[in-house]
């Protein structure tokens, strides 16, 4: 795991999983405050245009696909609820009763922020690895930034964003107004993760827009990991456009380890004489020397890969598993999306990046758990099950369509 926008993204949206286009189901509910009605709760299945607002009697109805959903329940001043259930055994009638969130946390991030130039910074960094820097999000902006705290914590490389109520973002590239609570939001040494809920809602607009709105979202859907999981569920790689190759990975002997490292920034950071940094050195003679060695090589990539198979198919892939289908593959896969190129600032994204001309997209899947399992749309249903790297990790939520949405030909 080595540079954010260069290898991992754990893209974690507490998922939904498994639309059936041929039947539907009416779930109704009721939102209370201890035994009092709820007028106004957000209901909505997450990270999806459905939802709706509870009436004056606190009820909702959403007619749903057939299915297995999260059902988020929010309200100002509640502890929002997440409700998972599958269409065929939910009750006819559910009832929600919210607590009230305590008061003191947000009292105590009010007064710790302080909108300096540090923190205008941190929003920059945040805004970078949370939106992301493709083109699209040149296009996509949080509407009010001002409800965000940041911390760093230098001892453990650590920076973590708190929200205090919904960020509300407005994606003039893919047409929605998403409004999105940040659950958890950690960088930890480059390694990004974060949790939230998220209800899109397709922006108004006139014809050209709608149509620059539909090529926009449909180039944002090709070469996605949904379109990979869908296209290999309907064992069509080949049509979709994408080569996918097996790959070993195993540590790097010539990069030195994390504690040999730490070592040698302290004995560095000890020294009482000037240091050379760009000292030439064949055998190193000090501790300085040798330090200066490690230091020199702890840029080296952590692990090699090693492909020993390519072109991979459907079957090779995903296999049936207890009647479900599960990432069956062993080691780890490449993925070559062969139709879209490169963004150039993915080339950028490192300052240490050299020049070169954009090539096809290629992202890896990295298995953390055994037989990840996959609904049967395309969505994992432990995103935490999998890591993904390279161009999938520099597409993050300003490339993000809502979980619902269909890839439509256009003319």
């Amino acid at each position: 795991m080595q540079h954010l926008n260069q290898h991992i993204f754990a893209s974690m949206l507490v998922l939904l999983v498994c639309f059936n286009i041929f039947a539907q189901r009416t779930i109704k509910g009721k939102v209370l405050d201890n035994e009092s009605p709820l007028e106004g709760a957000s209901v909505y299945l997450n990270n999806t245009t459905t939802g709706t607002i509870t009436n004056s009697r606190g009820e909702f109805t959403l007619e749903v696909e057939s299915g297995h959903y999260d059902l988020i329940i929010s309200f100002l001043g509640y502890q929002t609820v997440n409700y998972p259930f599958y269409t065929e055994t939910v009750n006819d009638s559910l009832i929600f009763k919210l607590k009230e969130q305590p008061g003191q946390l947000d009292e105590v991030v009010i007064k710790k922020t302080v909108y300096d130039d540090i923190w205008h910074h941190n929003l920059k960094y945040f805004k970078d690895a949370f939106l992301g820097k493709t083109e699209f999000s040149k296009n996509c902006d949080i509407q009010n930034p001002k409800i965000l705290h940041f911390d760093y914590d230098n001892t453990t490389n650590t920076f973590t964003a708190d929200a205090r109520g919904n960020l509300q973002i407005k994606n003039e590239a893919l047409g929605y107004e998403i409004s999105y609570e940040l659950v958890h939001f950690e960088i930890i040494e480059n390694y990004l993760t974060y949790l939230g809920y998220a209800f899109f809602k397709p922006l108004k607009g006139g014809k050209r827009k709608q149509k620059q709105w539909a090529e926009n979202r449909l180039v944002a859907y090709n070469g996605s990991n949904i379109h990979f999981y869908k296209s290999a569920l309907n064992d069509e790689l080949d049509e979709a456009g994408f080569i996918v190759n097996q790959f070993r990975r195993v540590p790097n002997e010539e990069r030195p380890t994390d504690e040999q490292i730490a070592k040698a920034r302290a004995v560095l950071k000890a020294s009482r004489n000037t240091i050379t940094y760009s000292k030439k050195i064949d055998t190193p003679k000090t501790v300085v020397d040798s330090a200066l060695v490690v230091i020199r090589k702890q840029r080296l990539p952590k692990f090699k890969d090693y492909l020993y198979k390519s072109g991979l198919k459907a079957s090779d892939i995903i296999s049936p598993k207890n009647g479900v289908p599960v990432l069956g593959f062993k080691d780890n896969i490449s993925v070559v999306y062969t139709r879209e190129k490169e963004e150039l600032a993915y080339i950028r994204r490192d300052a240490f990046s050299r020049p070169r001309a954009p090539v096809a997209q290629t992202s890896a899947i990295i298995p953390l758990k055994q037989d990840a399992v996959l609904d049967k749309i395309g969505i994992l249903v432990n995103p935490l099950d999998v890591t993904l790297e390279g161009y999938w990790s520099f597409e993050k939520f300003a490339n993000t369509l809502p979980l619902d949405y269909e890839p439509v030909a256009l003319d």
